[in-house]
């Protein structure tokens, strides 16, 4: 018997995908629950087109990853 994906916290399903890959329904259900693309927040490039760094953009994208990490930890 398949678990209650819509009872399931994201997080929950989340594991139940990875321990279960060949489960296309928690897969598509799991999906479903991404942010809208008009929703996505599109941050800047890390570097120029030669290569070269560019430190305050590096600076904004660490400290989303840094915000994003938290808000998980805290689900």
């Amino acid at each position: 018997m398949k678990p209650n994906f819509a009872e399931m916290s994201t997080k929950e399903l989340r594991a139940y995908v990875l321990a279960n890959r060949d489960d296309v329904e928690a897969l598509e259900i799991l999906f479903s629950r991404r942010t809208p693309d008009s929703e996505a927040i599109i941050y800047p490039s890390m570097f120029t087109e030669d290569g070269t760094p560019i430190e305050e953009n590096k600076r904004i994208i660490e400290e989303a990853i840094a915000q994003r990490i938290q808000q998980q930890k805290n689900n």
